[in-house]
């Protein structure tokens, strides 16, 4: 795996890449909150195993991981999808299969409905959609929006602890969560601070994913749903609608897993990204 940095519209985004360039389009992978591309690792080597000859690409969002704190710049699901399609642009690449999880799933139907040419194929796991939240940020974020300086008077230790601890119930397995969950908090406290948690947090509220329910008809891309059985935060019933929503769309439940698949069962979500790019 190689790793860099590249500009823009003013902020660096961090991304790496794995597998091979071969003769398939290549995988565009995009995390959700509160994690980074570190999600998608699992995942990457297992689907280079077992469907060789892609270029996987797997981006840290702005203002997670290590891409640059997000400022003044917009959280919503449509900003990130133009910032990933000039990332695309910079990065020469034409079109992809665009898989995303969590929030990174609102971001890549907003790929689908804005820049349906950049988008080859579409994969949502426990996606954010329509007027569903993952309800334990949600709560979180609600509560720290009831005073506009309240999350980062609180210091970023303490918040960052507290979504830790709203988080884990995501995970099949409460260790693995663990230390999935420092790691990803692991850039809040140490590079990006209080405000961009404070912000993403924010962007849990984001109106434009709703509205993006809407234009899912027109999605006319090989689409696969894949889902946590358990999970606690997005009821497999948001599953059965975007199911419903995207012509052509399949649904896996993945038993035993919870809201983070990519984590609990990566070999699962990468057979079902290889069944996908078959398609």
């Amino acid at each position: 795996m190689r790793g860099e940095f590249v500009d823009v519209e003013g902020s660096r985004l961090y991304y790496y890449a794995a597998g091979t360039r071969g003769a398939g389009e290549p995988v565009l992978f995009l995390h959700g909150f509160p994690a980074s591309s570190h999600l998608w690792r699992a995942v990457v080597r297992d689907l280079s195993a077992c469907a060789p000859g892609h270029r996987l690409v797997v981006v840290d969002l702005l203002g997670f991981g290590r891409s640059d704190r997000p400022l003044d710049h917009s959280l919503s699901a449509t900003a990130h999808a133009l910032r990933l399609r000039i990332l695309m642009d910079e990065l020469r690449i034409d079109a992809a299969c665009v898989v995303g999880h969590g929030m990174g799933g609102a971001i890549a139907q907003a790929l689908a409905c804005a820049h349906a040419d950049r988008v080859t194929r579409l994969c949502l796991a426990d996606s954010v959609g329509f007027d569903g939240w993952p309800r334990a940020a949600a709560r979180l974020a609600r509560w720290l929006c009831v005073s506009e300086r309240l999350g980062t008077a609180m210091g970023t230790p303490l918040l960052a602890s507290l979504a830790h601890g709203s988080l884990l119930d995501g995970f099949a397995s409460a260790d693995t969560g663990r230390h999935a969950l420092d790691h990803y908090l692991h850039a809040f406290t140490r590079r990006l601070g209080a405000e961009a948690l404070v912000a993403q947090l924010r962007a849990m509220r984001d109106p434009s994913v709703a509205a993006l329910g809407a234009q899912l008809a027109s999605v006319r891309r090989p689409t696969a749903i894949v889902w946590g059985e358990r999970d606690p935060f997005l009821d497999i019933r948001l599953a059965e609608r975007l199911r419903d929503a995207i012509p052509g769309a399949t649904l896996e439940i993945i038993q035993g897993a919870r809201h983070f698949t990519p984590v609990d069962s990566p070999d699962r979500v990468a057979a079902a990204i290889a069944g996908l790019l078959l398609r």
